[in-house]
């Protein structure tokens, strides 16, 4: 029977890694994988996460299983960082997922079970959010995400929400947009905020780079200015990238309601979920977060590590949009973008040319990972991409 299986692309992001790694190039720039690097281009393990797990190799006495909703320590220690401090705590329960993926698969199918059929979500997006809806059998309605001047399209999501309502539900990235790096402004969220409130849609807010934009805090402000105005809302959450535990796939799933029995019947319903999916997630690296979270002296390390990781990708942020326009690309709106990537107006063919006469590796949609520069090679960026953007 297994002859009869349908041949299927090959992902497009891995063959590129392997592309890279075969590149004998000293000078060869990854700009591809989205991962991220240091100065030197490490992606190490945060300090705080290896205190914790030599605390967690010292005291840990069991690997029992956890069940379905894995380590509530660590779902409730995440909550005043991504709700704030003063939030209603009677409004929102979570649970722990595989990774922010997990956290999206379950946000989606615990959405179709309460009765949405369609998911408004801006383009470009990350591309596993267009196969997380079709793996659902949900219906997926695009609107414009970026205007063409680099900013966030409002008016594209005011038209899409003029016909919006019951039974759809709009999912929306709270900060440092993968892949544009375009985020919505603190005025347009809260223009975004009490609009969505007036329409009968499910807010889904995918909060997978808090902490890599602006700040924790300001991270956080749209998710809040939403969650202030709706009575009910889904949100996805990782800890992959804020706390550099990739292949640990950390991550976890809330629910907002202003009724605490359809809060239960939420949770029950993405217990159910998950035991058919995945069992029980992986612990490892939700357990060291906990514990830097239980910690004020790993915490504090922590959010120093995350502001030195923001800092650097400012600076390269920084250099980028100082080039102004480099041949028929322009630069300038990166200065203003924010997290881990960005992405340049380039073709097909100019992305091959770089990849095979230069030796830059990026993505055939012109998304950047900014923290593969470094002082080092971003000019030879700038010299290879004025080559080709002619």
């Amino acid at each position: 029977m297994l002859e009869a299986l349908a041949p299927q692309p090959a992902d497009a992001l891995l063959g590129l890694i392997k592309l890279y790694n075969a590149d004998p190039r000293a000078d060869k720039i990854d700009l591809g994988v989205g991962v991220y690097r240091t100065a030197t281009g490490a992606t190490p393990v945060f300090k705080a996460i290896k205190a914790a797990e030599a605390r967690l190799l010292e005291t840990q006495d069991s690997k029992s299983y956890l069940g379905p909703e894995g380590d509530m320590g660590f779902v409730h220690a995440l909550i005043p960082y991504i709700f704030g401090a003063g939030f209603d705590r009677s409004r929102v329960e979570g649970m722990q997922a595989p990774g922010g993926t997990g956290a999206v698969r379950l946000a989606i199918e615990v959405a179709k079970r309460a009765g949405v059929r369609r998911i408004i979500m801006g383009t470009p997006s990350w591309p596993n959010h267009a196969q997380i809806v079709a793996a659902a059998g949900l219906e997926l309605v695009t609107f414009r995400h970026v205007t063409p001047e680099g900013t966030a399209d409002l008016d594209a999501l005011k038209a899409v929400l003029a016909d919006a309502g019951p039974g759809d539900a709009v999912l929306l990235h709270g900060c440092c947009h993968n892949p544009s790096g375009v985020d919505y402004t603190h005025a347009q969220w809260d223009e975004i905020a009490p609009l969505l409130a007036s329409r009968a849609v499910l807010p889904l807010l995918d909060l997978a780079y808090q902490g890599l934009g602006a700040g924790m805090e300001e991270d956080a402000y749209g998710l809040r200015a939403v969650l202030a105005q709706v009575p009910e809302a889904l949100v996805a959450y990782s800890c992959d990238k804020n706390f550099g535990l990739y292949r640990d796939r950390v991550g976890a799933f809330y629910a907002v309601t202003g009724d605490a029995d359809a809060l239960t019947r939420a949770m029950a319903n993405g217990a159910t979920i998950a035991r058919a999916s995945w069992s029980m997630p992986p612990d490892h690296g939700a357990a060291a977060v906990r514990l830097v979270l239980d910690d004020a002296e790993l915490t504090k390390v922590w959010l120093a590590e995350l502001d030195d990781m923001r800092g650097r990708m400012r600076q390269v942020r920084d250099r980028l949009a100082a080039a102004q326009q480099v041949g028929t690309i322009p630069m300038a709106p990166l200065g203003i973008q924010n997290g881990l990537f960005s992405m340049l107006p380039l073709n097909g063919e100019q992305i091959l040319a770089l990849r095979e006469k230069h030796g830059i590796y990026m993505a055939g949609t012109g998304r950047i990972n900014i923290a593969g520069l470094t002082s080092g090679n971003i000019e030879q960026f700038l010299e290879s991409l004025r080559a080709v953007a002619v």
